[in-house]
């Protein structure tokens, strides 16, 4: 069964510009039943930088039953976490670079921890960036993790509303 790793950008393009919370409640009920079948997951340290948020996002996520659904239960493995940021972005990032890639090696080192993970992401190819500027897809490409948009996301596990 393919788990699918969602950045944080996913939820809050999602409340933001085509399902939002107080609007279109299906799309946030049919996204926590995939999470309690753990198709659709999230690392520890991606849920807690959305989770934080005042707004309706941050509440939905902070309700018990989809914060036990959604976080995955493995912890991330610091030398996978290492590799990613070494081989991704580069071995001699400064302070500033580490604080502008944020948590994104979490979610790719998750990926890479686990069997059939794809990494589901908003953002957007640049594979001329270097170093913190690079982008989500473009390390999963450097690091073999399959990786997909949220539409796709939406297409491979059928959602609609009827």
């Amino acid at each position: 069964m393919t788990v699918y790793l969602i950045d944080a950008n996913v939820l809050i393009r999602a409340n933001g510009d085509y399902y939002p919370i107080d609007r279109i409640k299906p799309f946030w009920d049919w996204l926590l039943a995939r999470a309690e079948a753990g198709r659709i997951q999230m690392p520890r340290e991606i849920y807690d930088e959305v989770a934080k948020s005042p707004d309706l996002l941050g509440q939905w996520l902070r309700q018990p039953e989809v914060k036990k659904a959604i976080i995955l239960t493995d912890a991330t493995d610091g030398t996978t976490l290492a590799a990613v940021i070494t081989n991704g972005y580069a071995p001699d990032l400064d302070d500033v670079e580490v604080e502008k890639i944020g948590r994104d090696p979490f979610l790719i080192a998750a990926a890479l921890c686990g069997p059939d993970r794809v990494v589901v992401t908003r953002e957007v190819s640049r594979p001329k960036a270097q170093r913190a500027n690079r982008k989500v897809p473009d390390i999963c490409d450097t690091m073999g993790v399959a990786w997909i948009d949220d539409f796709e996301l939406w297409r491979r596990l059928d959602f609609r509303i009827e």
